[in-house]
Formats: C-alpha cells, structure tokens, sequence
C-alpha cells in the first residue's frame, strides 16, 4: 500500500482537532496543547524507563474515564506538569469536561520531558511558568500550527542536534485519517552515524524532511551508539507522541494504535525506549470517519501510524530554527 499524506501533513488533518503552543525563548522551553472539539476516545502507552505523566491511569481500557477533552505535551521535566492545570483551566472557561454531580472537570491528560539543560535561564522565580503556557497554548489552538523550536519542542535536543516539534499525518484508502505529532528530544540520533541522513527516511514522502533518502554507501558507523549525553541520567531525554485516527475505535483500539507509534520511535531513533528516556505515546480515535476497522484494515492503520510517527519525529528535528544561546546546532545549519 503506498501511503500518501493529508493535506496540511499535520495531525489536524484528523478533523476535530486543534493544536496550540506556547514557549518562553529566555528559558528554552514550551507547551504544546491538542484540544479535541468533542470528548474523544484516547489510550496511552509508556515505554520509556523514565517516564513523567499526569492522569495516565484514567486511560487504560478497564478505567471508568472513556474520553478525554485534550493532551498536553511539555518541556520543563517535573515542572512542567503544571502546564496540564492551565489547559484544564482554559477548557473550564468553555464549560468542557466530565460532568459529575452538577460539575464538570476537564480531562487532561499529559506528559513532560527533560529541557532543564539547554542553555535557557531556568532561574524562573518561586513558581515556573508552564501553567502560564499551557492556558496560552490551549487558547491559541488553531488546525494550522508551527514545526520546530516551538510548543513542547522549544528547548528539545537529540544526540548531535537540536530536536523540535514535528507532525505528519496519512491518508488511507478505507476513508480513514491518520496523524502524529512528537516531541523529539530523545537521548539517541535522528540520523544515521554522522550524516545528515534520517533514519525515518524510506517512509518520507515528497521532501517532508529534506529529501536526502538513505546514504550510499551506508556509513560504517551507522550502528554504533552516538547519545545526546555520554553520562546520560534519568529523566534528562524523552520523546513524546500523540497519534491520532478517524476511526472508530474504543479504548483497547487506540491503545494499539499507540503501542504501533512506538515502532515509529524505533524506525526513527537510534536508539529508543532506553532506561533514560520516557517514551510516551498518547492515542486518539475521534471516530469521525464512521469507518470501525476489520482485522486487516486494523493491521494497515498499524503500519500507517508507525511511518506516520517516523516522520513526524524527522519533520521536527528537520524544522527546528537556530536561536541565541543554542548547545547543539540544527539540522538545517549543520554542512552535508
């Protein structure tokens, strides 16, 4: 099946949602918020060692909670976790949220990496500022959105450059959406050895990423272990995902569908899901295409959203910009 991509290659592509970001550029770090238009099914999947989340319990398929009103992805390590009570505020003020004797309470799941080390001034004062940026990014959700140094990905680094926020999304003959959006600050390389090359590269479609394709010959080095940090700790890397589908699917559905993203981290970074990294994978199924997937329409949404989530990964360290006081350089400045 040849996969081709929406028409913005973004994870709105999936109709029924929005992405906002906000970033402070003195201290290097932001907050992405998707805001689901209507209560919409979600699933998540934790398969990094070092792992910081807010409500992820509600998700799992035996849990009373069925649907969620958006996600939040943040820099700031454990601090950022406030971003999630700013979302949750500016959603109060529209009146979403579970409805439970007489009140309602936004559903806002979420989940933080590790920006602490980036060259940004984090002398943020008693309180830091992640609820101030996640209110904001909540409130300036829009279908069309910025890749690279903004929202969750602002102060992202990988092993050799600067990481970023990327999305991607595919379309599937059954009528069916499929998108991801990443936040790419993973302890491991995006590109093969020393090369400009990404290893998501046999599932780029066009020039999403550069174009570059696979090197020839393929470098001697390809496999050898290049990390952001040498001393690497836990909690200092992460890369964070949400998946997205039009398809009806219900909670153990979307599950799946994040368990497959994960491939797409694998397809993407060399290497991933270590002990120092808290991979995170938010899955969404708005349902809104009225398709329930067979088996084999199932097994191809799999595929598709692992090359989705490839890309998307690529796409963002792809589009970061160089900014004052970087460590790492970007891709795009980087010879070759």
């Amino acid at each position: 099946m040849k996969f081709e991509a929406g028409p913005r290659n973004l994870i709105t592509d999936v109709a029924g949602l929005r992405v906002g970001h906000a970033q402070d550029a003195r201290v290097k770090s932001g907050t992405t918020a998707i805001i689901c238009d209507q209560p919409t099914v979600a699933a998540v999947k934790v398969l990094g060692g070092a792992p910081g989340t807010r409500e992820t319990d509600l998700l799992a398929p035996h849990n009373v909670v069925e649907a969620v009103d958006a996600i939040v992805l943040s820099g700031g390590s454990a601090f950022g976790l406030d971003a999630g009570a700013g979302v949750q505020a500016a959603l109060r003020e529209t009146n979403r949220g579970f409805e439970i004797f007489g009140m309602r309470v936004p559903i806002v799941p979420g989940a933080i990496l590790f920006d602490l080390v980036n060259g940004g001034d984090k002398d943020w004062g008693r309180y830091p500022p992640y609820r101030e940026l996640g209110f904001a990014a909540a409130m300036s959700a829009t279908e069309d959105f910025e890749l690279g140094t903004v929202g969750a990905g602002t102060g992202a680094l990988t092993a050799g450059f600067k990481g970023g926020l990327g999305s991607a999304s595919t379309r599937l003959p059954y009528g069916m959406t499929v998108g991801a959006l990443v936040a790419a600050n993973p302890s491991g390389s995006v590109t093969l050895g020393y090369t400009r090359h990404f290893w998501a590269a046999p599932f780029e479609i066009g020039d999403e990423f550069g174009g570059l394709g696979l090197p020839v010959p393929f470098p001697a080095d390809a496999a050898d272990l290049r990390l952001k940090y040498r001393d690497a700790v836990p909690g200092g890397n992460t890369t964070l995902a949400v998946i997205a589908t039009d398809a009806v699917l219900d909670k153990a559905g979307a599950q799946r569908l994040a368990i497959a993203a994960h491939t797409g981290f694998a397809r993407a970074i060399w290497p991933s899901h270590t002990p120092v990294d808290g991979d995170i994978v938010f899955a969404l199924a708005t349902g809104g295409s009225g398709v329930v997937p067979d088996r084999q329409q199932m097994m191809d949404l799999c595929a598709a959203i692992a090359a989705t989530t490839a890309r998307a990964v690529a796409r963002g360290v792809y589009a970061a910009k160089a900014e004052p006081g970087d460590i790492f350089p970007t891709w795009a400045s980087t010879p070759g």
